[in-house]
């Protein structure tokens, strides 16, 4: 029969699954991309390289096992039917590792750092896919693109209140141990030992455990299905039986496909931005942060605007426009350096004025950062809404298992390319404008995609 129209949940429901990226977000914003990877690149390590290369290793190594296991679970999921107690099981373990972030003092072992950092992002993305699986049976996807650049929204939100929290009342300053706000950091944290940066580990799962609370209370799951056992026999035969219709379906498969490519580059740019100008410009956790929630303030606006074009015009319009943002953006930071920006074409002189950003290339390089912020949220939520809209309610869990593969299968190789080009060379530089091509490439075979990507079978 044909697929049975979708009753909208009730409000708290709804709002408890969104609430689900503000609780994840932290990690992202404050762990991956603008506190702790950024300290790990510039203070753990050897040197800025050295650095960039084993923060992008531990990324590719995540993105491996994500994109092995993503699919799998997805297809057991829709055997056992409700997703909460996959989301408990890998939240523990993403709890777990984000404490013992708190162990990373200068000088510790980086392979054990590397390690704790990508079991979070394991766990992290594995809650994710659970979480994603159950917005078709929330909403009718009339609303799905809405709900999704909505949410997405309120998680950079989130994000970008822990980031306050942590400059204003954590990240010391090495030279007067004060804050931004001029205050002695919380707990006695010493600047000069990275425990401002090693207690966002700690901070972050703690602000996860209160906040995916609201999901496990109010949000309906999915009826329950067959026991484990079973589930994993119908899980991995279905889950061979759906890469054999994805064939079939051959949009959904473009679409995937597309989205494998360019969601490398975007995972890349995330993951190692932030890294890159603290590297390059010198920049203390306090300017690092400060550009974060520069960022996530542009990201916020992004989503709420991408929600509502995102029914007007389609997610995919939003998802190539963001692209060709991210692209701009990426060649901007790259061409900038201390005195110029735009490859030398554009020389930038003039002395440091002090303070924060003092020099003009800071202040191109924030221009460039604030493309960014204005797309990647919504070339994620709306990739999100385009595949919830290409399939059915009850193939959710699968299709968004491959879902996950497509955005982690190859996820290995920006972040591996990125860190090999970078050791090769000895440019960090060089090694960021390879993510251009991955974005590049995906755009180029999305442009030939339909929307929706399938019309779902009969059910």
């Amino acid at each position: 029969m044909a697929e049975v129209a979708v009753q909208r949940a009730p409000e708290r429901g709804i709002w408890g699954w969104m609430l689900f990226d503000w609780a994840a977000q932290p990690f992202f914003t404050v762990i991956t991309t603008f506190i702790f990877g950024p300290y790990f690149v510039s203070r753990m390590a050897s040197g800025p390289e050295t650095g960039q290369a084993a923060w992008g290793y531990g990324i590719a190594a995540a993105g491996f096992a994500i994109a092995i296991l993503s699919p799998v679970l997805g297809s057991i999921a829709d055997q056992t039917g409700p997703r909460k107690p996959w989301i408990a099981l890998f939240a523990a373990i993403k709890i777990t590792s984000l404490c013992l972030l708190w162990f990373a003092a200068p000088g510790s072992n980086l392979f054990l750092v590397v390690l704790f950092f990508s079991l979070a992002s394991v766990a992290a993305e594995f809650s994710t896919v659970f979480n994603d699986s159950m917005m078709p049976r929330l909403v009718p996807k009339s609303e799905i693109g809405r709900i999704s650049n909505m949410a997405w929204g309120l998680g950079y939100l989130g994000g970008m209140i822990a980031l306050i929290f942590v400059v204003a009342f954590m990240a010391g300053s090495p030279e007067t141990g004060k804050t931004i706000v001029g205050l002695d950091p919380i707990l006695r944290l010493d600047p000069k030992l990275g425990e401002d940066a090693r207690a966002t580990g700690p901070l972050s799962a703690a602000w996860y455990f209160l906040f995916i609370l609201p999901m496990f209370f109010f949000t309906p799951d999915a009826a329950k299905g067959i026991p484990l056992g079973p589930a994993v026999r119908e899980g991995l035969s279905e889950l061979k039986s759906t890469l054999g219709e994805i064939r079939q379906r051959s949009g959904i498969f473009r679409f995937l496909v597309a989205r494998m490519i360019y969601q490398d580059g975007v995972n890349a740019l995330l993951a190692l931005g932030g890294a890159f100008a603290a590297a390059m410009f010198h920049w203390s956790i306090t300017e690092i942060g400060l550009f974060g929630i520069i960022l996530n303030v542009v990201a916020i606006v992004g989503c709420l605007v991408a929600a509502r074009l995102d029914v007007a015009l389609g997610s995919k319009t939003i998802v190539m426009i963001s692209l060709v943002l991210l692209g701009i953006a990426t060649i901007g930071i790259v061409s900038t350096g201390p005195g110029y920006t735009l490859f030398g074409a554009w020389i930038m002189p003039g002395a440091d004025s002090g303070g924060l950003f003092g020099t003009p290339a800071e202040k191109a390089y924030i221009f460039f950062g604030l493309l960014i912020g204005l797309a990647f949220g919504p070339v994620q939520a709306s990739s999100r809404s385009y595949m919830a809209r290409s399939v059915t309610a009850a193939e959710s869990g699968r299709y968004f298992g491959i879902y996950a593969l497509a955005g982690r299968a190859t996820s290995f190789a920006a972040p591996f390319m990125v860190a090999t080009i970078t050791l090769a060379s000895g440019s960090s530089r060089l090694g960021m404008a390879a993510i251009v091509l991955f974005l590049g490439v995906g755009l180029a075979i999305l442009i030939r995609t339909p929307y929706p990507a399938d019309n779902p079978p009969a059910e």
